[in-house]
């Protein structure tokens, strides 16, 4: 329990210190912002400060640091230090620099902002990447509630219409439908807030639940060292890929922008965006203790843990908070495993509209423009909602991590053009090149290579990657020569 207190105050420790560093690194001043500027009632739209941080958390968050933690806990307490470190110096990063870069840029998408910095190869890489990733993220997020309502009805004898998941799916994806096209501060801005609020009530209450019943013991990090995931997994790069929205994700970056357009000044960053992904750390942190607390060690493999899992993302969310919080964890579990998803869905299909409006320069002030966009985005969602959803999920870990490692290489660029340190992010970078080409060349859904082969590729080609920025960063030296 000592292990997990000590990460817990690092990851608040470093909201307030390397926050800091991160912004002064910035430097945001009083310059007017995109949603004084442009406000055009519909995506620029002035947000106080608080329901900025609340709407970004529930954006980037949804079941990302709950299921996502769960998974990286079968490879036992060690994953404290990648939920914790991996936030303050990567995610927490990244989040910072995609939103602030949205917001020097009149709120563009992500891709257009990599375009700007990367080139227009990239611009377009980006573009066909975010809006590919955007549209899995947001139909899984819709399969994956309507089988659990479905569930749930189920269990109470309800038959007929509303216990068909046809029925469920299409119900959120008009749901998604509207909640797309209409104005941000209509539906999201009003009530997402509140589901926030549910998210972080929830983590309270499993926390406590932990550390009020002799039963359940936090192991620590020192005693328990080793890896205890049950199937053998590595740890590099399995865990960094599995364990992505409590550490880094790249699918942030696609979120940064809604509020980057909603922001009246550029000094709100760091609670908004380091802030909010500082939160999910924690947030992540507590459902991974709960992960390695609840559950029996056999040989020390988390064998019960992984029993719980096979069952479900929905099962082992419910199965956490009865345990920890009882009745009341019902009520609360039903909200985390149903909405949270949800709101993370119609927030994706609403920035793949954003991307391609930037990409076919489609002005979104009137409604049938709008509508251009929001017909096509849905009815490709409810055909990919008819896939197999092992298949539409199977490459969504290694795509997200990707993406943030193409938008780490878009800050580096960027403070290289401004003058400033630009190793803050050209280091979690490269990083975040080696985690993700090691798992491309080793994951079975990729390559499938050996750990002995993918280990030094993928090292290699980190190193090849920050050869190359170092060579673009001295080639406007070379010409001046």
């Amino acid at each position: 329990m000592i292990s997990f207190i000590i990460c817990l105050a690092l990851l608040i420790g470093g909201y307030f210190v390397y926050g800091k560093v991160v912004e002064n690194t910035f430097a945001p001043d009083d310059r007017e912002t995109p949603a004084v500027r442009i406000n055009d009632g519909v995506d620029y739209v002035v947000m106080p400060q608080w329901k900025l941080f609340l709407v970004q958390l529930l954006n980037i968050a949804g079941l990302g640091p709950v299921f996502g933690a769960m998974q990286g806990a079968l490879w036992g307490p060690v994953v404290f230090l990648w939920i914790t470190f991996g936030t303050i110096f990567a995610g927490g990063v990244h989040d910072y620099f995609s939103g602030m870069l949205s917001e020097r840029n009149d709120g563009a998408s992500i891709s257009e902002v990599c375009g700007i910095y990367l080139g227009n190869v990239m611009k377009n890489v980006m573009r066909v990447f975010s809006v590919v990733l955007l549209v899995m993220v947001g139909t899984v997020f819709a399969v994956g509630p309507a089988g659990l309502i479905v569930t749930l009805l189920g269990n109470k004898g309800i038959t007929g219409l509303l216990a068909n998941p046809e029925f469920w799916l299409w119900i959120i994806l008009l749901y998604y439908f509207i909640a797309t096209f209409i104005s941000i501060d209509k539906i999201i801005g009003r009530i997402y807030p509140l589901f926030g609020i549910c998210l972080i009530i929830m983590a309270l209450g499993v926390i406590i639940g932990i550390f009020t019943n002799p039963n359940y013991t936090i192991p620590e990090i020192w005693s328990h060292f080793t890896n205890m995931h049950p199937d053998g997994k590595p740890i590099w790069s399995f865990m960094f890929i599995t364990v992505a929205c409590g550490a880094i994700s790249g699918f942030h970056s696609t979120q940064s922008p809604l509020m980057a357009r909603c922001m009246k000044s550029e000094k709100q960053g760091h609670f908004v965006f380091y802030g909010a992904m500082v939160a999910e750390g924690v947030i992540a942190l507590i459902w991974a203790a709960a992960g390695c607390a609840l559950y029996k060690v056999t040989g020390g493999l988390n064998t019960g843990l992984s029993e719980v899992l096979a069952n479900g993302q929905s099962a082992a969310i419910y199965d956490v908070c009865i345990k920890t919080m009882g009745s009341i964890g019902v009520a609360l579990a039903m909200i985390g495993v149903i909405v949270c998803p949800i709101t993370s869905g119609d927030t994706a299909f609403r920035s793949a509209r954003l991307v391609l409006a930037d990409w076919f320069k489609i002005d979104q002030n009137k409604i049938q423009k709008r509508l251009i966009l929001c017909v096509p985005l849905l009815a490709v969602g409810a055909f990919v909602g008819h896939l197999d959803y092992a298949i539409v999920w199977r490459y969504f870990s290694w795509t997200n991590q990707t993406l943030a490692m193409i938008v780490l290489w878009t800050a580096s660029m960027y403070l290289f053009r401004e003058k400033k340190n630009y190793w803050i992010t050209a280091v979690p970078a490269t990083f975040m090149s080696a985690v993700s080409m090691t798992y491309f060349f080793c994951a079975d859904e990729c390559l499938g290579f050996s750990t002995a082969v993918a280990y030094p590729v993928g090292i290699i080609l980190a190193a090849l990657f920050l050869g190359i920025f170092i060579w673009a960063t001295r080639k406007p030296a070379r010409k001046q020569a």
